[in-house]
């Protein structure tokens, strides 16, 4: 039986002169991908390919995944800016495209963590390969977008002084400096994130999950998906909140996997029904 392989891509862009670099699990290898299924595994924010339960869930996944830094982030060309989504949709039809084009490959299912939630759900609401996929799983994604500004109080001493805000982050464990100019939490609070309303394909099965103490999108945002993509048919809609966990569900990696895993067997099982995930089951309280 042949194990299973993990393979860089280095991805030629598009539309920019940059390179997109993800890594291929394939769990057959010495198989033909034409037709293939695959998983789409897409970071937040100032995250990357390997970043929080990526890397956990892609060795675990129980068919082929691709997982990359979106342009400007990691190991990635190009430079990302905060309002930037446009672009983070191209880079994700650059990959469908070289993943079809170079292996045959189908998207089966898309995992966003974050912004890359708000991505994919996009991706899927806009584009006929993203209508014929079978499921999303959405993490800790934002809805009320205008809610950056939330954060905009902090920027201001910076903006006034100098015109941005320059902050150090580190990323992959390497500092990564920054800089969040006005225009650019007006272009990210701009974004439409309502097309799941109108947009979302009505097969395609969703599981929300979001941590109760997220101090950077709101737990609420969670019950809005809840709302907009909950009276589909024959798409189902599952929500679950984890008690006591944060944005990035800091020491709660693996119990994300689980929870995805669990989804996915129900799923291809034929036994999800929308409403709170595990409705019924009583399991540790």
């Amino acid at each position: 039986m042949a194990s299973r392989k993990s393979t860089k891509l280095r991805i030629p862009h598009s539309q920019d002169d940059c390179e997109l670099v993800g890594v291929l699990e394939q769990l057959a290898p010495e198989e033909s991908t034409q037709g293939r299924k695959i998983a789409l595994i897409l970071h937040g924010t100032m995250g990357h390919k390997d970043y929080l339960f990526q890397k956990r869930l892609a060795l675990r996944f129980p068919i082929d995944s691709f997982r990359f830094d979106f342009r400007g982030n990691h190991e990635s060309g190009g430079q990302r800016t905060q309002g930037g989504f446009a672009k983070d949709v191209e880079d994700l039809v650059t990959v469908v495209s070289y993943l079809r084009n170079t292996y045959g490959y189908e998207i089966d299912v898309v995992v966003g963590h974050s912004r890359g939630s708000v991505v994919g759900m996009h991706w899927l609401c806009t584009s006929e390969e993203g209508r014929r996929a079978r499921a999303m799983v959405n993490v800790s994604g934002r809805y009320r977008m205008d809610r950056i500004y939330d954060v905009a109080e902090a920027y201001k001493e910076q903006w006034d002084a100098k015109g941005y805000y320059e902050r150090t982050v580190t990323v992959a464990r390497q500092a990564v400096v920054e800089r969040i100019y006005p225009h650019d939490l007006e272009v990210f609070s701009q974004w439409n994130s309502a097309i799941v309303w109108d947009k979302f394909p009505d097969q395609i099965h969703v599981l929300t999950m979001h941590g109760l103490v997220d101090k950077t999108v709101p737990t609420y945002d969670a019950i809005i998906y809840s709302r907009a993509l909950g009276a589909r048919t024959p798409g189902t809609h599952s929500l679950h909140l984890i008690e006591e966990a944060d944005h990035n569900f800091t020491n709660r990696q693996d119990e994300v996997v689980d929870c995805i895993l669990e989804w996915w067997d129900a799923l291809n099982q034929g036994r999800l029904k929308t409403g709170i995930l595990m409705t019924g089951v009583r399991g540790k309280l």
